[in-house]
């Protein structure tokens, strides 16, 4: 609605400027057919174009409110423009003629209409003004100037008046108009796009805040629960949850609010789960290799439950209690705009025969559905000590389905 509105606008400024372009050089020529005539005494050909001009295009204008079509009247009085300038022109001095600056203001004309119009103009003028100079030499002249020498001064006068006033008076007024409308509409704009960035940062601050609020009350939830395996299943939810909310803190933190930096979300994520399930003091090394890739939210924050279930198995199951380890993580672009990534541990592993489809982990079923969710593929890489995976995903473009 607003952007036919905006159109609507554009139309019926270039309506205005056309019918005030018309009338004013109707009535002009006119006018300077009489003068032409009666008081510089010019008999031949120059003031009948005037005059056939002025009639012709006045005709022209009262038909574009019978046929409503802007593009049929521009043209009409763009080509009859154009021919009688380049005949005055000629029957005028020819190439020192004062009248050949109207040709310039067809230019103009044309540019102020659109881009096309401009430059095909400008290319039938440049060829105008060669055959105008070709014409003046003695050997291909065929017209004589008919503008007596005594009336050739006032003749100028007349003639760039009118070229300085259509110029500013017109084409000027209306260039500055449309680039105060320019500039008012992109202040507008940018007005609009702040606004949404301050209301998108809002919205990303309190989501990162209810899922925080979330967290505590599992945390709160787990003090008064003496069950280790209750408590560990509510650590595991809340480490969840925080993995979620540092996306969103992220986003409205920093200046692009589509796209995270993920190599310092992956870094501030496996760094709080460590501490989280280690505590500050571990023995716990992590090997991180993520190039600068920005992913969006739809495809970080599933990645990052992915990355968040990997490790937490890690850190509970396959590095035991106060063992040295190692947690490795590698993110690269893949082929067909696929990202690659690799993540694993030294730890004890687990059996070959154990998958997601026979096991009662819900981390390990986790981490498949949220590579089916990206849209990837996920293979244990048995090759290696320890459990370690390569996931192959794709970045989310549209809202993503449910995990569960």
């Amino acid at each position: 609605m607003q952007k036919n509105k905006k159109l609507e606008e554009r139309l019926r400024d270039k309506v205005r400027l056309v019918i005030k372009v018309n009338y004013f050089t109707s009535i002009f020529s006119l006018i300077f057919s009489a003068v032409c005539y009666f008081i510089l005494e010019i008999t031949e050909v120059i003031p009948y174009i005037f005059l056939g001009f002025g009639l012709l295009n006045l005709a022209n204008t009262f038909l574009y409110y019978y046929h409503k079509s802007l593009t049929l009247t521009y043209n009409i009085v763009s080509i009859m423009t154009l021919a009688g300038a380049s005949v005055i022109t000629l029957y005028s001095g020819g190439i020192n003629s004062p009248f050949i600056f109207i040709l310039a203001l067809i230019v103009v004309a044309g540019y102020v209409t659109t881009k096309a119009y401009g430059t095909l103009y400008l290319n039938l003028n440049l060829l105008i003004i060669i055959l105008i100079y070709s014409q003046s030499i003695a050997d291909f002249s065929f017209v004589t100037n008919v503008v007596p020498e005594q009336s050739e001064n006032l003749f100028a006068l007349l003639s760039v008046l009118f070229s300085v006033y259509l110029l500013g008076g017109v084409f000027g007024k209306n260039l500055l108009h449309a680039h105060h409308n320019l500039y008012k509409t992109k202040s507008e704009l940018e007005d609009k796009i702040h606004e949404k960035e301050t209301l998108i940062k809002e919205v990303h601050h309190r989501v990162k805040n209810n899922l925080q609020t979330v967290s505590s009350l599992l945390s709160l939830q787990s003090r008064n629960i003496a069950d280790k395996e209750v408590k560990s299943l509510l650590k595991s939810s809340q480490n969840r949850v925080i993995s979620m909310a540092m996306v969103h803190e992220m986003l409205y933190m920093r200046d692009d609010l589509s796209k995270i930096e993920y190599k310092s979300y992956v870094q501030e994520l496996a760094e709080y789960l460590v501490r989280s399930i280690k505590g500050t003091s571990s023995n716990i090394t992590l090997d991180i290799d993520i190039p600068d890739i920005k992913l969006n939210i739809d495809t970080a924050i599933p990645l990052g439950l992915l990355i968040n279930e990997a490790v937490t198995n890690a850190l509970k199951y396959g590095i035991i209690d106060e063992s040295k380890g190692e947690i490795h993580i590698k993110l690269r672009n893949g082929e067909n705009n696929e990202f690659l990534l690799n993540i694993g541990d030294n730890g004890a592993g687990f059996a070959e025969t154990v998958t997601h489809k026979n096991t009662k982990s819900l981390g390990l079923k986790l981490i498949h559905n949220l590579a089916r969710q990206l849209q990837g593929s996920i293979i244990r890489d048995l090759t290696k000590k320890g459990t370690h995976y390569i996931v192959k995903f794709k970045e989310i473009r549209e809202q993503i389905p449910s995990v569960a």
